[in-house]
């Protein structure tokens, strides 16, 4: 069975002793995950260390940095390399989160170099692909992010790609309050994974698990992530209420 996830991508925001809180609070109820269910914390860089203590012995749960560089050490001031990320004991790193390609410039074959070093280093890359309203508009959203698994994904080995998570975020809905309807979620990411059935062959395409990111909230978390190809979700602005993030946890696939 693919892993289910629900992934919390807290962006630039909280101070310490909010993130502290906000941790306490969703890991302070009591709840059941099943053996391929997930909960992920991507959390800014000060914070890794105090939420890697946080979930310390807690089972399926894990946390992610929300980047990483493309070298691996040297004179590259204020960049932080997946060595440093995993010397603290993350597990995961967000790789080309649509902010970082538009506001950061990340091309894919960029992002194709940083995940080369998350695998090399046993970090799990979140690899996030996905369309602007233009295209979406256009109706060619299914080759313009075709194209970003192309450019980024294909060159790894059938081995290495069924270590990475995708998750498929429809720019246009990304703090808009605008969400994918769960039949235009489900219709891209059945053709997401068609597309890597092409290259990789179905076998090894049905194992990938594929979030959704896009104004997920707790009021239509059951209904997309009840989708087949819908393996849970990376959360923006609600996973920073822990309430609402909770009731996305419980909304993963029973």
């Amino acid at each position: 069975m693919r892993k289910q996830i629900a992934a919390a991508n807290w962006k630039m925001n909280l101070t310490l002793s909010q993130a502290s809180d906000l941790l306490d609070e969703v890991l302070s109820k009591p709840r059941t995950l099943g053996k391929d269910q997930w909960v992920v914390f991507g959390v800014p860089f000060p914070y890794l260390p105090m939420a890697v203590e946080k979930i310390r012995g807690r089972a399926n749960t894990a946390i992610a940095a929300q980047n990483c560089y493309t070298k691996k050490s040297g004179a590259y001031t204020g960049e932080v390399s997946v060595e440093m990320l995993k010397s603290v004991g993350v597990t995961h790193v967000i790789v080309g989160h649509s902010e970082r390609r538009e506001y950061f410039g990340e091309s894919n074959a960029m992002l194709a170099e940083k995940l080369n070093l998350a695998l090399e280093s046993g970090l799990t890359p979140i690899f996030c692909c996905g369309e602007p309203l233009s295209i979406r508009e256009a109706e060619t959203q299914n080759a313009f992010v075709e194209k970003q698994l192309k450019e980024s994904l294909y060159h790894l080995s059938s081995e290495q790609l069924l270590k990475i998570v995708i998750a498929y975020e429809p720019i246009w809905a990304i703090g808009t309050g605008k969400t994918a309807s769960s039949a235009q979620a489900q219709e891209i990411q059945a053709y997401l994974r068609s597309a890597l059935a092409s290259q990789y062959g179905n076998e090894i395409a049905n194992q990938v698990s594929i979030l959704y990111g896009g104004s997920v909230k707790a009021n239509n978390a059951v209904e997309l992530f009840g989708c087949a190809d819908v393996d849970g979700g990376l959360v923006g602005g609600a996973s920073l209420n822990g309430v609402e993030f909770g009731a996305i946890i419980d909304g993963l696939k029973k």
